[in-house]
């Protein structure tokens, strides 16, 4: 008999890699270049041969695709989000996907904070002059930025948290060191707000009011398309910070384009895109913005212990057995399923 094969459709760090070629099946890898993505073509054929499909999120997995292998037995995203994922289709189809939660939460509240601090100290641009050697003299208005903290002025800020599931909780968490009051709204969480003694509950227009920075968390619904909009910008104070390290079209980009060259508010710092990796024209010309590829679960640990769950899970569907981390558990249930591992 033949191996059985996995299609993993970019390199994964370590140790992932090695698990999978432990197990004895046969690894394709299409792209090794971490920058270079898969043609539709490229997908199509890896798809077409392999027992198991190891995914990212910027890999669009849809019906047709799946469709193309009727042998395809789960699919592992080496992701948190599965937006990429055609999950309906995959449950008609009777294929289990997996993904890899719960262990980004710390490193991804780690990089709001990063992006908090960055966007209201100015600390890119300060970088990028010093560097340049144009620093000179000091001077008191080298640079001056918001502060986080309550400052000399002794005032707390406000932080406004949308969304507060455990990468929202931890972010308010590490708001108690900088004395911050905090504020959350997710409509699917107001119990675990008003049990908290972290954060206090508030509706989103007066979140948005309130706030002098603003963490986007939610997850990217048809709900939460543009939850941030014109009009949400413009409730906003123009001493005000916005903070997305969730998905992009959470934010509506051509609205905080103009947002930022308008002074609506005072700055964001963003870490993912509507359009991922286009950024909306104008924001990367814009001063008061501090721009990230996508980096909010980028730390060794993290990285690494993901690739280890997405390989565990990949030969989890190759043994025909529940994953670990299902995102869809109900289609073991299914005829579908049992016709696609039984054969009948």
């Amino acid at each position: 008999m033949s191996s059985p094969k996995i299609f993993v459709t970019r390199r994964m760090p370590e140790p992932g890699m090695t698990i999978l070629a432990d197990s004895g099946a046969a690894i394709t890898v299409c792209k090794q270049n971490e920058s270079e993505g898969l043609s539709r073509e490229e997908l199509v054929d890896g798809v077409r041969g392999c027992d198991v499909l190891v995914s990212l999120l910027t890999e669009p997995i849809d019906r047709d695709l799946m469709m193309v292998n009727e042998s395809l037995l789960g699919i592992a995203n080496m992701a948190v989000g599965f937006n990429n994922i055609d999950i309906e289709a995959a449950n008609e189809l009777g294929i289990p996907v997996s993904n890899t939660p719960g262990v980004l939460t710390d490193t991804t509240a780690d990089l709001t904070w990063a992006l908090m601090l960055a966007v209201a100290r100015q600390i890119p641009q300060a970088h990028s002059y010093m560097a340049a050697g144009s620093y000179k003299l000091w001077g008191p208005n080298l640079f001056l930025g918001g502060d986080v903290g309550p400052g000399a002025s002794g005032v707390r800020k406000v932080l406004g948290i949308v969304g507060y599931g455990r990468i929202g909780a931890a972010v308010a968490k590490r708001a108690l060191g900088f004395d911050m009051n905090v504020l959350a709204f997710d409509p699917y969480a107001r119990e675990a707000i008003d049990g908290s003694d972290r954060a206090s509950w508030a509706d989103l227009a007066e979140l948005l009011e309130r706030s002098d920075f603003v963490s986007l968390h939610p997850l990217l619904t048809d709900e939460t398309h543009h939850l941030i909009g014109e009009a949400e910008l413009r409730r906003m104070k123009s001493t005000a910070y916005l903070v997305n390290t969730a998905r992009g079209p959470v934010v509506d980009e051509v609205a905080l384009v103009r947002a930022l060259r308008e002074d609506w508010i005072a700055g964001a710092g963003l870490d993912v895109y509507e359009d991922e990796p286009v950024m909306a024209p104008g924001l990367a010309e814009l001063p008061n913005a501090v721009l990230l590829p996508h980096i909010a679960s980028a730390s060794n640990d993290t990285r690494g212990k993901m690739s280890t769950m997405a390989a565990t899970n990949a030969l989890t569907h190759l043994r025909n057995e529940p994953a670990a981390n299902p995102v869809n558990p109900e289609v073991y249930d299914s005829a579908a399923y049992r016709r696609r591992t039984e054969g009948g």
